[in-house]
């Protein structure tokens, strides 16, 4: 690619002769995006009523179906700077409070009206590289003065915390006649003679992902003038089966060899497929058949047991098949009727270790304000605490800078907690505000223009004033005079 582009360089060429198409024909504003008009228009919505409190945009849905792209088109139709930070990057919690954290409080140098924070694959903070990554996350959003845009393909990769931080926008793959127009459009630009059939037969392949079928059209079409139906070598796109396509083929009427190939298919272990499936046993309509899959899901157990203990993998396979073809079995292909749902299991796990984290925070935040161990502070101290902050929540909260997580541990009553802090923080931006008038009312104020010589008007002059009238002198005291009162406080003022 590089010495395409050098080549024509030197050739005088230019540049964009052999750019990929996927680049070149990068769509540059909202209204050139390729479906998912409704998720577009939500887009732009909150772009036009954004405000400080309004919540980041979470943009999900498989890849290669306009999610970047349609962030970066939204900076431009809003003349934003864009500051991005995707997973090429160690996104660690230095990392982002470096770039998006200032980002996201600070105003744009270079003249735009506002930064646009695209966080790419927010989805996979995980691993070492990210440490600290989310909850890094999470304080950008609560201290943002700038719009943010969430990046994910899996919606459930992000944590519950983060995802009810943020205003979600689903983008849905794209359908084949959608599709179509875009690589007529291309084929026109470039001056390829292409036939239908080479361009329906693209779109089908590309399974709703524009970039690669526009991918595709671009190998098809180096060297070429014309393409015929022939002449057009499409593979179905590589990607894994989701979990969500194999438990729901499970309930359905789905072939024994099919429903093997895609638990295959499925980047997940055995144990993680058993869950989903038996947190989904109970849309089986009838007791008996639930009873059934319920034995075949405890033999498939038994299966998993033995690979961790023995560390003979072999055996996953025969857990799958048991697990899978029993179940199915026993759903009789009556399939599912209401939405896929992760194990209930997961999210009680998940509600536990939130729970376990906050419960540390505070304890350790109190313990450090009272100079006392955790221990101590919990076991002799906690309940007196709990009642001391329940009779002046407002007060305690400020001084231990609660957020609303936090007071809810003392008062176990989620919805006054919030809006406590709502109240909290209402006072301190008042606060600011008040503060912000009074350096203003400080400043010295500017002398204003004297106006010209001619331009004051003459004063009127004074009438004389009317001669004192003559005070005779005092006489001297003697036989016959009164005498005048001491000066007292009456008489002096």
């Amino acid at each position: 690619m590089c010495g395409l582009i050098r080549d024509n360089l030197f050739d005088g060429g230019s540049i964009f002769v052999n750019m990929e198409w996927a680049e070149k024909y990068r769509p540059e504003h909202l209204a050139d995006i390729v479906g998912n008009s409704t998720a577009v228009r939500q887009m732009a919505e909150w772009a036009k009523n954004w405000t400080f409190r309004s919540k980041p945009l979470l943009l999900y849905g498989k890849p290669g179906i306009g999610k970047t792209t349609s962030a970066h088109a939204l900076a431009r139709d809003m003349d934003w700077e864009v500051i991005e930070l995707n997973a090429s990057d160690q996104r660690t919690a230095g990392v982002i409070e470096r770039i998006a954290g200032a980002g996201s409080t600070t105003a744009s140098l270079t003249g735009s009206s506002r930064k646009l924070i695209v966080m790419d694959e927010a989805d996979n903070l995980q691993g070492t590289a990210d440490r600290g990554g989310a909850k890094a996350i999470i304080e950008c959003i609560k201290n943002a003065r700038q719009p943010m845009i969430l990046i994910a393909n899996d919606l459930y990769g992000l944590s519950p915390e983060l995802r009810l931080r943020c205003e979600p926008v689903q983008f849905r793959a794209i359908p084949a006649r959608s599709i179509a127009p875009r690589l007529k459009y291309i084929c026109s630009a470039e001056k390829i003679a292409c036939s239908e059939g080479a361009i329906h037969g693209i779109a089908e392949s590309a399974a709703g992902d524009v970039r690669a079928a526009v991918n595709m059209l671009y190998a098809s079409a180096i060297g070429r003038t014309s393409l015929a139906d022939d002449q057009v070598h499409t593979s179905q796109k590589d990607e894994r089966v989701s979990i969500f396509t194999l438990v729901s083929a499970v309930f359905s009427k789905t072939p024994d060899e099919e429903l093997l190939r895609l638990s295959y298919d499925v980047d997940d272990t055995p144990e993680n497929i058993e869950q989903w499936v038996e947190g989904n046993v109970h849309f089986i309509p009838d007791v008996p058949s639930v009873a059934k899959a319920y034995r075949s899901l405890a033999r498939a157990d038994e299966y998993i047991g033995y690979t961790y203990r023995r560390q003979y993998h072999t055996l996953w396979r025969y857990a799958t098949a048991v697990m899978l073809l029993g179940v199915a079995d026993a759903a009789g292909g009556r399939g599912i009727h209401a939405r896929i749902m992760p194990p209930e299991r997961w999210q009680k796990m998940s509600t536990a270790k939130k729970q376990k984290a906050i419960r540390y925070a505070v304890l350790s935040r109190l313990a450090a304000t009272m100079q006392l161990p955790q221990d101590t502070l919990r076991e002799k101290y906690l309940e007196t605490v709990s009642l001391l902050v329940e009779h002046d929540p407002e007060t305690y909260a400020k001084e231990l800078m609660l957020d609303a997580d936090g007071l809810n541990f003392f008062l176990n009553d989620r919805s006054r907690a919030q809006e406590i802090i709502r109240g909290l923080a209402k006072k301190e931006r008042e606060q600011e505000t008040e503060q912000k008038k009074k350096v203003k009312k400080a400043k010295p104020a500017e002398k204003a223009e004297v106006p010209p010589a001619a331009e004051v008007p003459p004063v009127p002059p004074k009438e004389p004033e009317p001669p004192a009238p003559e005070t005779k002198p005092e006489p001297a005291d003697g036989p016959g005079t009164r005498k005048k009162p001491p000066a007292t406080q009456s008489t002096l003022f």
